[in-house]
């Protein structure tokens, strides 16, 4: 329940925040964890990235301030960080699909994005099975690209990946797994700074866990050897494998 309570001391730090340069580093050390578990923490438990968060709810305080027509547009610009009146126009309009101008008049439609808490919710959710597994080194051999990161849904680029897998080149990865995990598999590594705000890219590769040598033709990852824990993901891709990630998230750390 600690855990629970400082996520939500960090999301009052935000609130309080909103108007100045947002400390990241200060939100992890009032959440009792780092920078970046934070952030990967808040993302699979709201669907959102946080700096996104941060800036949806800076657009809906600004709205409000709109209201109040003796406020020029600058000003309340200025006021959520923005360094010019278009800059600001430009995001305003993204989120509410209007120009801030709009915003001023009566009856205009405006979005508001509202103040996240995060609560101990018990509604049977289903046990999570799991094995904790001593590993020797390996290889990852097979298709690598660099990706842009997306967190919720279908990557495309990664879908695009799975394009290339072509008979051949299939048949010829199914000659070398000799260790677990069987399969095709795939792997993320190598991220960007700001990948918890769904920014940057990372390097995916789809191929299969091999000891052998015999991997020239493919791009390879080195695995060193580790103690892992092993989750048991079954059903539609990619929502179940993202949902036993916010688990693991929610429930391990």
């Amino acid at each position: 329940m600690d855990s629970l309570s400082n996520m939500n001391k960090a999301m009052e730090y935000i609130e309080e925040h909103l108007t100045e340069d947002i400390d990241y580093s200060e939100i992890s050390k009032i959440a009792h964890c780092s920078e970046y578990h934070f952030k990967r923490m808040f993302s699979f438990l709201s669907g959102i990235g946080l700096s996104e968060y941060i800036r949806r709810r800076k657009l809906t305080l600004a709205a409000l301030d709109l209201k109040d027509k003796s406020s020029r547009i600058i000003d309340v610009a200025a006021k959520y960080g923005y360094d010019s009146a278009d800059s600001f126009s430009r995001a305003f309009h993204s989120m509410h699909g209007i120009f801030p101008s709009e915003a001023r008049n009566s009856n205009i439609q405006l979005k508001a994005y509202p103040r996240m808490t995060f609560q101990l919710s018990i509604k049977g959710v289903c046990e999570m099975n799991y094995r904790i597994v001593k590993k020797g080194p390996f290889k990852i051999a097979g298709l690598k690209k660099r990706v842009p990161i997306c967190f919720n849904g279908v990557n495309p680029e990664i879908a695009k990946m799975t394009e290339l897998l072509t008979p051949e080149i299939i048949k010829k990865l199914k000659a070398l797994p000799n260790v677990e995990p069987t399969g095709i598999i795939s792997a993320s590594t190598n991220f960007s700074e700001r990948r918890m705000e769904e920014k940057g890219e990372l390097d995916h590769y789809i191929g299969v866990a091999t000891s052998s040598d015999e991997t020239a033709e493919f791009d390879v990852l080195i695995v060193e050897d580790s103690t892992w824990a092993v989750f048991e993901s079954i059903g539609p891709f990619p929502e179940t494998l993202q949902n036993v990630w916010g688990r693991i998230y929610s429930e391990w750390f």
